[in-house]
């Protein structure tokens, strides 16, 4: 029988607090998630109900995604010192005022405005990141962190509920629902929470030569750009995968959502498989065979349906290939799935060499993803229009997903190299 010791007492201590925080956090940030992405659905009734243009509409979308990556990094600067229970009640507060607003706004102008103010989202995952990452022990992390950033169903629940309350309701009864639901998560905080369960240091040196200096190495840099492309390309196809659904197969918009429903919950589960197996074997490891499987997702779904001409002996016979709806899903679940289990390694793997500051190390996380999920829209609209086909956003996946991997299989063989020979020495 092994001798009882602290650190076991430690753990357990910190195993009793996470199971108070980690649900609060989780249900926030999926709540937090849902408001991020209200206009993913409810825009295509403001587009027809205030007449807008597609610049207008693009807009729109992209704003809080913006908002979100300029949040990000202050909002976890301000959780390391202020501390982080406090900027999630903010958050949580600046949500809701937003969805006041909703109720009262009638022009584009305003909608953009309140768009930005979303972007608190944004500021409520970095602060939940250190909340939750105060209270696991390493040997749990990665589980840890991918549960919390599981948060993100939110986004996909929208595709479901906010259809039907816009038929039950209309308009008004979407952000009055959210307001309510923010309005009751922020209570649960402030009553079965207090800020001895996230102490911030008033002291930490939040100075922008010392946050420069932890960007000095370049590998830091290329752990963030890799994270910005995996998350970016799962927000953004999150985002466009609901007019191409319903266009590729001739669905309604409401039809279209519910099954990129399918891509969204599924990725987002799997971030808790990838942090899971991280813990286990490795991010490293995880994230390789995790981009391995998008590829061989990406790849099939990048071919557009084609008509195989064949010189018959009397005629031309005519074959049409594409992928049925069954297994057109069945690829795109496996590409979110995939997606969704390399962001939870990654983060994992970042947030692990990030332990004393992990709320930066969060907010660089989510801009460079918000950056990258502000311009491949763009870039999926424009080589659509350029190439004609309407699968050149899986073609341009496939391409950075393949550079992703082939640097970062380059640069993890290089780290196990020079480990074993510190070992050896």
């Amino acid at each position: 029988m092994q001798p009882y010791s602290v650190q076991d007492d430690e753990d357990n201590d910190k195993l009793t607090s996470l199971a108070v925080v980690l649900p609060l956090a989780v249900v926030g940030f999926i709540i937090a998630a849902g408001c991020w992405t209200i206009f993913a659905v409810a825009g295509a009734y403001l587009r027809n109900a205030l007449g807008l243009g597609s610049l207008e509409f693009g807009l729109l979308l992209a704003t809080p995604m913006a908002a979100g990556a300029l949040l990000a990094v202050p909002a976890g600067i301000a959780a390391q010192k202020l501390g982080a229970r406090r900027v999630m009640i903010a958050c949580l507060l600046g949500l809701a005022i937003c969805m006041a607003l909703l109720l009262l706004v009638e022009t584009w102008a305003g909608y953009l405005m309140v768009a930005a103010g979303l972007g608190l989202a944004g500021g409520f995952y970095s602060a939940g990141l250190q909340f939750v990452t105060g209270h696991a022990s390493p040997r749990h992390m990665g589980l840890v962190l991918g549960i919390f950033g599981a948060g993100v169903t939110g986004a996909g629940f929208n595709y479901y509920l906010v259809p039907l309350i816009l038929q039950a309701f209309s308009w008004n009864g979407v952000p009055l629902a959210y307001l309510v639901v923010l309005l009751l998560m922020t209570a649960l905080l402030v009553l079965l929470t207090d800020d001895s369960d996230s102490r911030g240091d008033p002291d930490v040196e939040t100075s922008a030569r010392q946050l420069l200096r932890r960007l000095e190495n370049p590998r830091v840099w290329r752990l963030y750009l890799y994270f910005g492309v995996i998350a970016g390309s799962f927000f953004s196809l999150a985002l466009w995968l609901p007019d191409f659904m319903s266009s590729r197969f001739l669905l309604t918009m409401e039809s279209g959502a519910r099954l990129a429903l399918w891509f969204v919950i599924p990725g987002a589960l799997a971030q808790i498989v990838g942090g899971g197996l991280s813990d286990r074997y490795g991010a490293g490891r995880v994230i390789v065979r995790s981009l391995a499987v998008c590829l061989v997702a990406l790849f099939v779904l990048s071919y557009p349906p084609m008509t195989l001409s064949v010189q018959g002996i009397e005629s031309v016979i005519a074959i049409e290939l594409a992928l049925p709806l069954v297994l057109e899903g069945f690829f795109i679940v496996l590409l979110g799935m995939a997606l969704g289990s390399a962001m939870g390694a990654l983060q994992c793997m970042v947030i692990a060499e990030n332990r004393e500051a992990p709320a930066f190390a969060a907010g660089m996380l989510l801009f460079s993803a918000c950056l990258v999920a502000f311009l491949l829209p763009v870039l999926f609209g424009a080589m659509i229009y350029w190439v004609g086909v309407g699968t050149a956003m899986f073609m341009i996946l496939f391409i950075l997903l393949t550079g992703s991997l082939f640097l970062f299989a380059r640069d993890h063989r290089r780290e196990e190299r020079q480990t074993l020979l510190h070992k050896g020495v």
